[in-house]
Formats: structure tokens, sequence, C-alpha cells
């Protein structure tokens, strides 16, 4: 047995060995400071120590004075480290509020938001830089005037502890992400203006190829998803020539770039002078010194994804069409309660004389389907109507593409589960973008009366969705059977708190809709 006093000359002679690094001290499992092709970034642990996560790593520059309405240009390389551990500034916007059925876990924070916004973010349980696990790129929603990847219901701390890396990114909405003007074009190189969201996610798409493999993720299998303006993202994503090899799998939840037809460059550009006009700027140099909230305050009428011939070569159903889109798989579907009326909804009897005027001979075969008998009938319509509209067809519309002409697997889905609420929010059922929460497992970040079904239904979908971006395939050990959509059976997983794969009860309805354009 040791004296105390070598014990205490061993303990001692080991502090020195230490001190001058010929003994190691222990250290925590972990990815620790990262190496970008930018410079080394310092991120923070989950509480646990299982997931690291780095927030607000800059993929380019900032977009500001003479880069406002410029693409996204590289990131001016920085010395030493760089510490991500908060959320980086939110695009430019109007101050976000809760309204509707979306309560402050589905908005941006309120601060900081600023037009110098491009940042992402990364989740990883990776232990060293050689585990190549697969990568899950996120794009938020907002109607593309509003978002950010700060909304806590996108945290990606729970997927990436379920083995995969998480990766969720800013771009420019609104007048900042979405205008376009004569003078843009002829100054781009390319004689088109306007999509410089789309631009954004596609450098923040080169930027996962270069660094993600320093996180433990592997840049060759990556999966970009979306959700509303995110989903519609994704869509024009996999059509552009300019994302070739960025991706090879697609997520849309609730939207898809087949509603309706995005406008011309002439038209935005047409869009963009008269915004101009409002904001008395007549030079693009005017328009480039006005203060970013002037361009908010005017409220500017533009609406997302342009048509330019550039970012978008032809209209996104025709590049589809004609095999000019992406090879992807793809997992996309839509809510129960995805209905948004921007308009108080018609008396029954003018959604009866509407429907008469708008379907002609097929205006019976059309009030079967959304029956229009009584006021109450009337307003449930038409909230099911929006619903088939902006988000039933198109996504369906891709998911028969993708398998008809394609000849790619789809898998469809519909969130069906009524989200636990009190009060007026107990009427929005399974709300526009009510199926996030549970994608990303994240109940625990959203104030609902959650039911014991409700924590289960989130690990069952987060699986699902874990399983698709390593595979391109949902299905798994322990879960119910997802069978890839077909056009005839149209198999659907409805997402309710027993998931099952079943052909739609209103399938007849959608498919009177694609029938008729969707009008």
């Amino acid at each position: 047995m040791l004296s105390l006093q070598r014990l205490r000359l061993c303990f001692g002679l080991l502090l020195v060995l230490s001190a001058i690094g010929l003994v190691a001290a222990p250290r925590p499992a972990g990815l620790g400071i990262v190496a970008t092709r930018s410079g080394r970034v310092a991120g923070g642990r989950s509480k646990d120590g299982k997931v690291n996560f780095y927030k607000g790593i800059p993929f380019a520059a900032p977009p500001v004075g003479r880069l406002r309405w410029q693409p996204p240009q590289p990131v001016k390389p920085w010395r030493g480290v760089r510490t991500c551990v908060q959320h980086a500034p939110s695009p430019m916007q109007g101050a976000p509020a809760p309204f509707s059925m979306w309560t402050t876990e589905f908005l941006i924070p309120k601060a900081p938001i600023s037009e110098d916004c491009l940042y992402l973010n990364v989740w990883s349980a990776a232990n060293t830089a050689a585990e190549r696990r697969p990568v899950l790129v996120w794009i938020y929603g907002g109607g593309f005037m509003s978002g950010g990847s700060a909304v806590p219901i996108y945290d990606g701390e729970a997927l990436a502890r379920a083995g995969i890396v998480v990766v969720s990114v800013n771009y420019r909405v609104g007048p900042f992400g979405f205008f376009a003007h004569p003078e843009l074009t002829k100054e781009s190189g390319h004689q088109a203006s306007g999509n410089y969201g789309l631009l954004d996610q596609i450098a923040a798409l080169h930027w996962v190829r270069a660094n993600i493999a320093a996180f433990g993720g592997d840049p060759a299998r990556v999966t970009i998803a979306g959700q509303s303006a995110g989903a519609q993202s994704v869509s024009c994503l996999v059509a552009s020539p300019l994302a070739t090899g960025l991706f090879h799998q697609a997520i849309a939840e609730s939207g898809a770039g087949f509603a309706r037809p995005y406008p011309t460059l002439a038209a935005a550009e047409q869009e963009g002078l008269h915004y101009a006009q409002t904001l008395k700027a007549p030079t693009l140099a005017k328009l480039r010194q006005l203060p970013a909230a002037a361009l908010v305050q005017q409220a500017p009428n533009l609406h997302g994804p342009i048509t330019d011939g550039y970012v978008l070569p032809s209209a996104l159903p025709e590049l589809f069409a004609t095999g000019r889109s992406n090879p992807v798989a793809l997992l996309t579907g839509w809510n129960e309660d995805d209905g948004l009326l921007f308009a108080p909804p018609q008396s029954a009897a003018d959604f009866r004389q509407q429907a008469e005027k708008r379907y002609g001979t097929q205006a019976a075969e059309f009030l079967r389907y959304y029956p229009a008998r009584d006021e109450v009938e009337a307003a449930a319509s038409q909230w099911k109507l929006s619903r088939d509209q902006l988000f039933g067809v198109p996504n369906s519309t891709w998911a028969s593409v993708q398998t008809q002409q394609l000849h790619r697997p789809a898998y469809v889905y519909r969130f069906a589960r009524k989200v636990p609420a009190t009060g007026e929010y107990v009427k929005y059922g399974a709300f526009h973008t009510g199926e996030v929460p549970y994608v990303f497992d994240n109940l625990r970040l959203v104030a609902r009366p959650w039911e014991p079904a409700d924590q289960q239904l989130a690990r069952t979908m987060a699986a699902y969705w874990v399983n698709f971006v390593r595979t391109g395939n949902p299905n798994g050990a322990g879960l119910p059977t997802w069978p890839a959509y077909q056009p005839t059976s149209k198999q659907t997983m409805i997402f309710d708190l027993h998931p099952a794969a079943k052909t739609l009860p209103d399938q007849a309805a959608l498919d009177f809709l694609r029938g008729q354009g969707s009008r």
C-alpha cells in the first residue's frame, strides 16, 4: 500500500505532467471547435451533453448597402474562433405578433431583426467529423414575407439526437428577397432579377456541401425540407438548374409550386416599378439608400418566387413535366385543417352562384363535394376548398408527376390530429403549421395541453422523417407501413392518434379540382 506521502507525490507529478501536456486531461466527447472554410466556430451543448449546436454561422456576406438585391456574396474569412451559441438576426420584416392560430412558438422572436440575416444553424450528435451522418436542411415558411430559422419549433436538437445532422437557414423575405426591377435585371449579368431569397437558399446549400463534413454530416446525403413557403421553396429548388447536385431528397409540407403560376419577370418588374414609385425612389441607387424599415412599412405587393429565366428558367410545372427538374425522392403532404381564408366567407347564395359561373355544367358536381345548402355548410366548404386549392391539389399533383412522369418514389401524408388547445384555439384543429412540432419532436417547446398520445405521435412522425432522410424511404422497424404513392390507389398516410395508410375519404374532390385545373 502506498504511503500518504507517496500518494501526494504521485498526485503532484500527475498535475505537473498534465500542465505541460504529457498527460491529456479528460475531455468530453463531441465536435468542439469546428473549422469551416471561412473560419473556426465554437458552439454549445445540449443539457444532456449529447448534441452539439452551432447557431448563427454566416454563410454569405451581409446583403446590405450595395449588396442589397444582389446574389449572396462570399463570407469574409475571420481569424480566431467565432462563438456561435445564439441565433443571428432574423430577416428584415414586420414586427412579429401572434395572430389567427399562430401563438408565439410559431413565430420568430421579436428581436433581433435585421437586413444582415444570412446565417444558418447546425445541430449534430456526431462525436467526430468522420461519421458522415445524413443531413436535413430546413427552410421556413411565412408566405415569403416573414419567418426565420430562430422560430422555437424549428429547434433541431431532438432530430439530431436521432442520428441526423440538422441545418436551418435564413433567407431574405419580402421586398429584400423577391423584388424585381429593370435596373436590377440589367446589372445582373443574367438578365434576371427578383429571386434573391431562393439564391440565398442555394448559397446555403453550397455552404452545406463545402462544410457539413466537418460537423459529422455527409454532403452526399442531403435532404431539403420546408413547410408552406418553405415547401414552395423546396419545389423551386428541385426545379432549378442552379441547385443541381446539392441534394437528393425533398420534403414539402403544406406547399408546392403547383398552386398557381409564379409571375413572369416582366410582370414582376412592373410590380417593382410601382413599388419604387410608392417609395418615391425613381432609381436603383435611391432604392438602395432607403432605410430597411421604410421598405417594410410600405407593404409591397410582391408575390415570392418569379419565373425569371435564370433561377427558374420557365414555369415550374413545365420544368417538372419536361423532365428538367433535379432527381429526388419525395415526401409530401398537407393538414386536415390547412385552409386559409384571406377574407370573410361568402354567403351560401353567393358561393353557389360563383360555383355556377366558374364550373358551368359541372357546378352540380362541384357542389356535391363542397355543398352550400346553408350558411354554416357554405363556410365549412370554403375552408375545405381553400385547403384543397392551396395545398391538397398542389402537393398531390407533385406526387403524381413524381411517380407517373418522373418514375421516382413519393410518399404522401395528411396530418389529421386536431392539435390540443384551449379557448379560441380549439376551433383551428389540425391547422396550417400544426404538424411541425410533431415532425421535429418538439412538443416540449409549445405550450399546449398535450396528451400522451401526442407525444407518441410526435415520436412516430419524427421517426418517419428521420428514416426518409437516411434512406429516401420513411418506413422502419416498429412503424405502420407507409406505402409509396401510386396514381391508382393513391394511398396516403393519415397522421392521427392511430396512423394508418388509406385512400383519402375526399379523394374524389381532389380529383375533380385537379381535372378542372383547380380554377
